[in-house]
C-alpha cells in the first residue's frame, strides 16, 4: 500500500532522544523506531515541531474524540483516537498537542505540515492514499443512516430524501457520488461542518436521514429522544492512523507502536472502554 521510497545512501549519524530528547536536526530514514523497555522511542523522525507531536482532530465525533467532561483524557479532550495518540506520543518521548479542528480542515493539515498525525475516525481510501501515508487498520468503521421515529425513510428510498452528513467524509462523498456511481446526487445531500450540526438538522426536520458511522451514531441517538437507527448498515470501512505523504520514518514509529499496541491487548482494552461488544 506504501509507496517506494528513495533511501540515501549516505546516512547521518543521530543522537538517541532519551530523556530531555537531542538538540540537533534530524533526517527522516526508513529505520525510525527503535524497540525499548518503555516502547518504541523516535530516533529520527522528523514533527513539525522538535519535540511535539502535533496530532489533527474534528472532537465532534464520539467515542472517538470528544470534548471531556472536567479535565479529561488529555487537554481536555478523551476518546479512543485520544488515547491512542497519547500513548504514541509517550513512547516516542514527545509532547502531544492536540489541534481540534473541522474534519476537512484535519486532512489538509497533514497534508500541509501543520500537523503530524491525523486520528479522526478517519477512513482509508485509495483517494486519501496518494497525498497521505495510511498504517494498518486500528478499528472498523460502520457507517448507518438516523432517521426520525416512524419515519418512511427506508435504505430502498433513501436516495430520493434529503440526506445530512458531514462535510469532508467518505459518507459525503459516497452519497453525493451520482447516481451511476453509487451515490444520491449532490442535490440530495446537504454537508454539515460535524456530526452533531448534521444530528440537529434532522431533529429540526431539515433533512430526512443522516449518515454517519455507527459509533457517534448511537451517541446522537442517545442524546436525541425521537431517533432511531436504520437496522442495515450503510457500509462497512476501514479505521487507520495518517501522516504526511512521505514521512516514512514517523509512519513506522506510529506503526510499530500499533502493532505493539494490538499484540499486547491493549487497543482491544481501549476501545472496548469506550464501545459496548454488545
Amino acid at each position: 500500500m506504501k509507496k517506494l521510497l528513495t533511501l540515501a545512501l549516505a546516512m547521518l549519524m543521530v543522537l538517541s532522544l532519551a530523556a530531555c530528547g537531542s538538540s540537533g536536526t534530524t533526517e527522516p530514514s526508513a529505520n525510525s523506531a527503535t524497540s525499548t523497555e518503555e516502547g518504541a522511542e523516535a530516533t529520527d523522525i522528523t514533527t513539525v515541531e522538535p519535540g511535539k507531536l502535533i496530532l489533527a482532530t474534528n472532537c465532534q465525533f464520539p467515542p472517538y474524540e470528544m470534548v471531556a467532561d472536567g479535565e479529561g483524557v488529555y487537554q481536555g479532550y478523551e476518546g479512543i483516537d485520544i488515547e491512542l495518540a497519547t500513548i504514541i506520543a509517550e513512547k516516542l518521548g514527545l509532547e502531544l498537542q492536540i489541534d481540534d479542528m473541522d474534519f476537512d480542515s484535519s486532512l489538509l493539515a497533514v497534508q500541509e505540515g501543520r500537523s503530524d498525525i491525523l486520528l479522526a475516525g478517519l477512513t482509508y481510501t485509495e483517494e486519501r492514499d496518494e497525498v497521505m501515508d495510511f498504517t494498518t487498520k486500528y478499528a472498523t468503521g460502520v457507517q448507518v443512516v438516523i432517521v426520525k421515529e416512524g419515519s418512511d425513510v427506508t435504505m430502498d428510498n433513501l436516495g430520493e430524501k434529503l440526506v445530512g452528513t458531514q462535510r469532508g467524509t467518505t459518507g459525503y462523498q459516497y452519497a453525493s457520488a451520482a447516481p451511476e456511481d453509487g451515490g444520491f446526487g449532490e442535490d440530495h445531500v446537504l454537508a454539515y461542518d460535524n456530526g452533531a450540526t448534521a444530528v440537529q438538522a434532522l431533529v429540526n426536520g431539515q433533512v430526512d436521514a443522516v449518515i454517519i458511522d455507527e459509533a457517534p451514531a448511537e451517541q446522537y441517538v442517545a442524546a436525541n429522544d425521537g431517533l432511531t437507527i436504520l437496522p442495515t448498515a450503510w457500509v462497512e470501512e476501514d479505521y487507520c492512523i495518517a501522516v504526511d505523504e512521505g514521512n516514512t520514518a514517523l509512519l513506522d514509529a506510529v506503526q510499530a507502536i500499533l502493532d505493539e499496541m494490538q499484540a499486547d491487548g491493549t487497543l482491544d482494552a481501549i476501545i472496548a472502554k469506550y464501545i459496548s461488544a454488545d
